[in-house]
């Protein structure tokens, strides 16, 4: 599942920070929010060549083997986070079948295990293996845990996900306590995940 082309150019006014060494203001530009939610692929011009869809790109996968019953499990997935030898946490899971092909997927918020402090959040979409007995694998990221971003109410429904960005205005503000908050969701259409921000209330 593929983040797609021509996201709307948001107003200075609502840029998502991360937690690098120098302030990034919120939202200001739109590959700011891109390089939050999943890379470049997400600001390419309309006339560029996309990633061909997930469907087609794993056919030969799910062909191979019966539509599985159930979506897949959060928690036997292997996810792609240094957890310097800690576990994996699974904060949030929904499931759907997100790109219509008969077979649900899973998406699940995730951060690595932590005594203290609020480790930062991924959020992925989960298909099965292509061959039984093995766990589910990662089909997509939405959000990477490089970006120091906290995620939280994850909702999925039919294709569409969403959920709720909390970040940080400078390096600064403590781990614990975010003082950014932007609602965005992704919806499968045409072949890709469509992304929209939904409006910033109270940022400054």
């Amino acid at each position: 599942m593929q983040p797609s082309a021509g996201l709307p150019s948001r107003p200075a006014s609502a840029d998502l920070p991360h937690t690098r060494t120098r302030p990034v203001h919120w939202l200001a530009t739109t590959a700011a929010l891109a390089a939050v939610l999943g890379g470049a692929a997400l600001i390419q011009p309309a006339g560029a060549t996309a990633t061909p869809p997930v469907a087609a790109r794993h056919a030969p996968d799910r062909a191979a083997v019966p539509v599985p019953e159930g979506a897949p499990d959060a928690a036997e997935a292997d996810y792609p986070l240094d957890c310097g030898g800690g576990g994996v946490q699974v904060l949030e899971d929904g499931a759907s079948d997100l790109d219509g092909d008969g077979r649900e997927e899973t998406v699940a918020v995730v951060r690595c295990e932590a005594g203290m402090g609020t480790p930062p959040s991924g959020v992925y979409v989960l298909t099965h293996a292509a061959d039984p007995g093995y766990p589910p694998r990662v089909l997509e990221t939405l959000v990477d845990p490089a970006e120091g971003m906290t995620v939280t109410d994850l909702a999925v429904a039919g294709r569409t996900v969403s959920a709720t960005l909390l970040g940080y205005s400078s390096k600064d503000v403590p781990r614990c306590c975010p003082d950014r908050r932007r609602a965005v969701k992704w919806q499968w259409q045409d072949g890709k995940f469509r992304l929209t921000a939904l409006p910033v209330t109270g940022s400054v």
